[in-house]
């Protein structure tokens, strides 16, 4: 019962948000907190822990939109990089080939930063797709299509995801 992500609690709360806060597409939604996960490995500190401290973004955009999002959070990702102070040249971007995917993730790419173990993701970046809110409409039954006030358009929002590892940036800025 340990949770392996923060994701589904934002699209959980997804209609909410959108009814109380009269938010308008693209929208985000953050949140931050402890994460499990089964993949101990010896010799490599935090980056395979049970326990650390996660922070995960749901960007939600118009279906159409989603390549325009995706280079958006590309760069701003690599900015935010860069002001920590960073060496670039440390730094590159990896893309995930499909059997490395989620499957949720129609595209999924990872920032690296070069340690002395070699190069190990510091930040991902996902194209979810409308995959969660997809399923939890139909299993939930309730209608999480967004309703565009102004075009009267209803389409269930795709979400690009940034995700960053506190105890990995943590890290990666003392080994830096």
């Amino acid at each position: 019962y340990l949770r392996g992500e923060l994701a589904q609690g934002i699209f959980m709360n997804f209609k909410q948000v959108v009814d109380t806060m009269r938010v308008k597409i693209p929208f985000g939604i953050a949140s931050t907190g402890v994460v499990f996960r089964n993949e101990i490995t010896l010799g490599q500190g935090v980056f395979r822990t049970l326990q650390f401290d996660l922070m995960e973004f749901e960007y939600f955009i118009k279906p159409e939109e989603w390549e325009k999002y995706y280079s958006y959070w590309q760069e701003k990702m690599w900015q935010m990089a860069l002001e920590l102070g960073l060496n670039e040249k440390k730094l590159r971007w990896r893309e995930h080939e499909e059997f490395e995917r989620s499957h949720y993730s129609k595209k999924t790419m990872d920032i690296e930063y070069q340690f002395p173990f070699g190069w190990k993701e510091m930040w991902g970046l996902a194209y979810r797709t409308d995959f969660d809110l997809s399923n939890h409409m139909k299993y939930s039954g309730v209608d999480l299509r967004y309703v565009d006030k102004t075009t009267g358009e209803k389409y269930i929002p795709h979400v690009i995801e940034p995700t960053f590892g506190l105890s990995r940036l943590l890290i990666t800025v003392l080994v830096d």
